[in-house]
């Protein structure tokens, strides 16, 4: 992706200087080669620091919210999947649309660098991407990587190559290659089990959180301004697990609150140190939503009301859940 990455230090360095923007929101160098974050530039002479790679997983679309509230137009660089978090924030009035000038930009799926060093490699120096492959140099040589194999999780669940909003695109589409993944599947499996079972699934996952709140920072669909986990006033304002009840409480009413909103980005589970499947969570609600009222994907446009925001006699209703489908 090297030839996209100069066309993006071309594009902003143009957009900076003719004023068509007072910013920019990309990627910038971290402080290893697989770290790069988001990354805010306001003139040309930052820009050499900008970067795209396969490892900017990062979903720039939240960082819009912020710089929104100001008097300026930003131009963001947003891949295929980052574009339908953009268009949700938009639905919830949390992005001023005509403040922001989007650009999408191809992706052919982000690599895990844990995936990558469980293939038995230390020492890595690099990634040098090729094509469908990867070289990875070690202190102790170099090996080819299959892409498909050090996928990100979230990018298994890939949304395809076309922009849900975009003002311009750079680059050709790119297609994100891997083996068949139903992205259902785990929670199909969980599904099955009986409700102990699954109490102590989730006890077990949710008994690692430390209430970072990364995967509450860097989720779109959580955009209120002051969260309940922070209002002295609340009950659940702790920022320690002191029981059981802090450690579940947290991550389902987040789930709960992005139900129906939430676009199946994958971040909180990318982005929590604990590793605890996030995701599995959100997807739960998505596949329910799915099954009760037919299928929905969440900021595919900026318009459509959600099913949890419309009524229809036909709807299902609690407790009843295959009512009107028999």
């Amino acid at each position: 992706m090297q030839k996209i990455e100069q066309l993006i230090k071309e594009k902003a360095r143009d957009l900076l200087a003719a004023g068509q923007v007072t910013s920019v929101i990309a990627w910038q160098k971290g402080e290893m080669f697989y770290d790069n974050a988001p990354g805010y530039f306001d003139n040309t002479e930052e820009l050499d620091a900008l970067v795209y790679n396969a490892f900017c997983a990062a979903n720039l679309s939240k960082y819009l919210i912020a710089n929104t509230k100001k008097d300026e137009k930003t131009a963001v660089f947003l891949k295929p999947c980052d574009t339908y978090s953009l268009n949700q924030l938009i639905k919830d009035r949390r992005v001023q649309r005509e403040q922001v000038l989007v650009i999408g930009i191809p992706c052919a799926g982000m690599v895990d660098i844990n995936k990558v060093k469980a293939q038995g490699l230390k020492g890595i120096i690099g990634i040098t991407e090729d094509g469908d492959n990867l070289t990875v140099e070690t202190a102790y040589g170099t090996k080819q990587v299959a892409r498909a194999e050090v996928l990100l999780n979230k990018c298994l669940a890939c949304k395809g190559s076309a922009y849900a909003v975009s003002d311009e695109t750079i680059g050709e589409p790119m297609a994100v290659k891997h083996a068949p993944y139903d992205r259902f599947a785990v929670v199909k499996e969980l599904e099955s089990l009986s409700p102990q079972e699954r109490f102590a699934f989730w006890q077990e996952e949710l008994s690692k959180c430390i209430r970072c709140n990364a995967c509450r920072d860097i989720c779109p669909a959580c955009s209120c301004e002051q969260c309940l986990f922070d209002n002295p006033e609340s009950p659940l304002a702790g920022k320690a697990n002191n029981n059981s009840a802090e450690e579940q409480l947290f991550h389902i009413i987040r789930a709960y609150h992005v139900a129906g909103r939430c676009t199946d980005c994958g971040e909180c589970s990318r982005v929590c140190p604990q590793g605890i499947r996030l995701d599995l969570l959100n997807r739960k609600f998505i596949k329910d939503i799915n099954e009760f009222y037919g299928d929905y994907q969440a900021g595919a446009d900026a318009d459509t009301n959600a099913p949890l925001l419309s009524f229809d006699v036909d709807d299902v209703e609690p407790g009843a859940a295959t009512k009107g489908r028999e």
